[in-house]
């Protein structure tokens, strides 16, 4: 039979035969990740196990090498000497929401029922994510209604807090180099996120034969709009003057799109293959 488990292997157990590490869940946090990792890392002389194998369904490998910090710990004080002051609990804002900070978590002060409570931020996702589906019940669908700046403005108006929790959640998981896409995507259909410049290497990867069959200044403005897309996000392609940057206007511009038709219709195709990458 198969036994399963939520977060009761990870740390602090010792079971020297594990000869398979698999992740299905996503992991940010390097210190759980080495932890998680580290249940592999025993040899077992009775079957002669000299390695493990790690199976990575979530790009948890990622955090092979990354650094973490470990919890600063105060000196005791000397006999006669007053105790050290407790730091103060971080605070931060967010869209006028407050993050506290503390050793048993963080939390958001938001409304809940007509009244401001203390909520944790893995609640505060859990009720985003929720909302999210009930909206747009498959990732397809999302993906459909993201594209169309007028339904994406409706979708993210659905959210909690009037919207505002797409925005608090990407600043509180440091994901601003990801576009909101690829934050909701994550907390709402398990997608592997990418951040706007892997999107759009994937982009242009994945569509190369796509590419090669436009005319050559066309392919070239796609590929400068892409570029412009790592830069700052779904916003930045449908912005007008995105047709004066340097960079795209030297590809070929708007004028090289209308080689292809309507400009707005090559747009959309774009934007799917975008977030389809």
């Amino acid at each position: 039979f198969i036994a399963t488990t939520v977060d009761l292997l990870t740390t602090g157990v010792d079971v020297p035969i594990v000869q398979n590490i698999v992740f299905f869940k996503y992991v940010r946090s390097p210190i759980a990740f080495y932890q998680m990792i580290g249940r592999g890392t025993r040899l077992y002389a009775p079957t002669g196990k000299l390695m493990f194998r790690v199976y990575d369904y979530t790009d948890a490998t990622r955090l092979f090498g990354e650094k973490f910090k470990t919890k600063f710990t105060p000196r005791k004080a000397k006999e006669g000497e007053p105790p050290p002051s407790p730091p103060s609990e971080p605070t931060i804002v967010v869209e006028g929401f407050e993050i506290h900070i503390t050793d048993a978590g963080r939390y958001i002060v938001t409304e809940v029922d007509g009244k401001a409570v203390p909520v944790t931020i893995e609640e505060y996702k859990e009720r985003l994510a929720a909302r999210l589906v009930e909206e747009a019940p498959t990732l397809d669908e999302f993906r459909s209604r993201w594209i169309v700046p007028a339904k994406r403005s409706e979708l993210i108006a659905q959210m909690p807090d009037a919207g505002r929790s797409v925005i608090i959640v990407q600043r509180v998981e440091d994901m601003s180099e990801y576009d909101l896409y690829d934050v909701l995507a994550e907390l709402g259909y398990g997608m592997s996120p990418r951040t706007r410049s892997e999107r759009a290497e994937a982009f242009t990867y994945k569509n190369q034969k796509w590419l090669s069959e436009l005319p050559v200044s066309a392919a070239a403005t796609l590929k400068a709009m892409a570029a412009q897309f790592a830069r700052a996000g779904t916003d930045s392609l449908e912005n007008p003057n995105i047709f004066k940057i340097p960079e795209v206007v030297q590809a070929g511009g708007l004028a090289a799109l209308k080689q292809l038709g309507n400009p707005a219709d090559i747009l959309l195709r774009t934007k799917e293959r975008m977030f389809a990458a």
